[in-house]
């Protein structure tokens, strides 16, 4: 329990709307989009500004007691999972947006902005903003920031570092710093590079300056159906050898499509064994060129339906299915444990092959979304919560789903973050002395590990740290042991 005597003192911060205590209250913020982790909050506090976050990170500093902060709660790795004796900053009250600066491709916007809602604010102009999770309908651009989120588009124009400039960010010890700017390369060290994916352990950005890109001039799409996900893949292979740059390759295995057609009708071919949507924009007359190309590519790889998007509306329709996959499966099973994971392209057919033996091997069924073209999967492991140890075999598929990445040449996670789902796998990935140079990193910018502790990270650090036996941190002599 959170010591009584901070609670007044948050509450002249944020007043008596910003505060909650009360049980019932609290529940609601115990997981994120990851609800297999569950943790109660000491408190909630919802403040309304930069300076009310510097308030209240100045008394958690000055009392040693762990804050995380946290936006719509959309994440999937448990990255804002709160601690039961810690403060949850919710930032959903800081949800405007601040300034547009059309001439420059400019806008600052408050981290509880939600993602849509920046392209919205200047689609009239004929601008949008690039990243584009499959969540952005209510995701928050600081759960974006913090995760660094990438979405379908992210082939052609990146994650959420590639569109971020400059950031306000209260500091783990209630100080106010600017990092980056306006302008697209600042001197010195790309500070704003490194807080970008930082997972809410370097501080809380509460203004983020933002980079819009000009609408194409044209936008295709076409959805190609095959018999496989090894075809699909060929077809994938062949468009990027043949050195076009889709704005978007995504791919959905058998299952997902069944899902997502009985939830959408957005004319996925249900009797296809993988489904290839490929986006391509630009001047209108190499969009025309090249998608003649894509279709034939698709064809040659044994695509029996290929069917281009005749109107805008067609085409978000087709865009509607493919991002409402996570939400789908409900459809198919009444529950799931979704990873991500990345592989590269060339990989593809045989991750996918070992993704088939793992899920036959446990006796469990895996439904497979990702963005094909930068190989960034999204298998979700389908089980029966009420059937005992189900849950605990989709876990352990998921597990293993991990190492085969890995062992692809890949990675643990391509844009929902690390947060406390996957830190157990980190050391598949980096040994000691690669994660002792991470935490000083951190370390610089919070040496009491107070902003979003426990996560990230496998084992116990400290700051400060000699080789040697560790030693007791203070946060643990506190009762406060489980965050490490």
């Amino acid at each position: 329990m959170i010591e009584r005597h901070i609670i007044p003192e948050l509450r002249r911060i944020v007043g008596d709307v910003g505060l909650l205590t009360a049980p019932e209250q609290l529940r609601t913020y115990e997981s994120d989009g990851l609800t297999s982790y569950r943790v109660v909050p000491g408190v909630v506090v919802l403040p309304a500004s930069t300076e009310q976050v510097q308030g209240i990170v100045r008394v958690c500093h000055r009392e040693r007691v762990p804050f995380v902060a946290r936006g719509s709660g959309t994440g999937l790795s448990g990255g804002a999972l709160p601690h039961a004796k810690g403060v949850l900053i919710s930032l959903a009250r800081m949800n405007k947006i601040l300034s547009v600066d059309l001439p420059n491709q400019r806008i600052v916007v408050e981290p509880g902005v939600i993602n849509a809602h920046v392209t919205q604010r200047v689609a009239t102009q004929n601008y949008y903003y690039a990243p584009d999770p499959s969540s952005q309908s209510v995701c928050s651009i600081g759960g974006n920031v913090a995760e660094n989120s990438g979405g379908a588009h992210c082939l052609k124009y990146g994650f959420t570092v590639n569109h971020v400039l400059g950031l306000t960010v209260v500091m783990p010890d209630g100080e106010i710093v600017h990092l980056g700017g306006a302008t697209l390369d600042q001197p010195g060290y790309d500070l704003p590079g490194v807080f970008v994916g930082s997972e809410g352990t370097l501080g809380v950005a509460t203004e983020i300056t933002l980079r819009l890109i000009r609408k194409p001039e044209a936008v295709q799409m076409i959805m190609a159906a095959f018999h496989s996900t090894d075809h699909a893949g060929g077809a994938v292979s062949e468009i990027i050898a043949a050195g076009m740059l889709p704005a978007a390759i995504e791919m959905m295995d058998h299952l997902s499509i069944q899902a997502v057609e009985q939830a959408t009708h957005a004319g996925y071919p249900t009797s296809a064994g993988a489904a290839l949507l490929v986006e391509l924009d630009g001047p209108t007359a190499e969009v025309d060129a090249l998608i003649d190309r894509a279709e034939e590519i698709c064809e040659r790889n044994g695509a029996w339906q290929v069917r281009r998007a005749a109107t805008a509306d067609e085409r978000l329709l087709m865009w509607k299915g493919r991002k409402a996959a996570f939400a789908a499966m409900g459809r198919i099973s009444p529950d799931y444990y979704v990873q991500d994971g990345v592989i590269p392209r060339t990989a593809l057919p045989r991750v996918l092959r070992r993704i088939d033996e793992l899920a036959e091997m446990h006796g469990m069924r895996v439904a497979n979304v990702f963005h094909a073209g930068d190989g960034n999967l999204h298998p979700l492991v389908l089980y029966d919560g009420d059937v005992p140890g189900a849950a605990e075999r989709a876990e352990e598929v998921a597990s293993e789903i991990l190492t085969a990445c890995v062992d692809a040449g890949g990675s643990i996670t391509g844009e929902h973050g690390v947060g406390e789902d996957k830190k157990k796998h980190m050391p598949k990935m980096f040994n000691e002395a690669d994660l002792d140079t991470m935490n000083r990193l951190r370390c610089a910018f919070d040496p009491n590990l107070l902003s979003n502790p426990g996560k990230v990270f496998p084992t116990p650090r400290l700051c400060g740290e000699r080789p040697g036996p560790r030693r007791e941190h203070p946060l643990v002599a506190a009762g406060v042991a489980e965050i490490f």
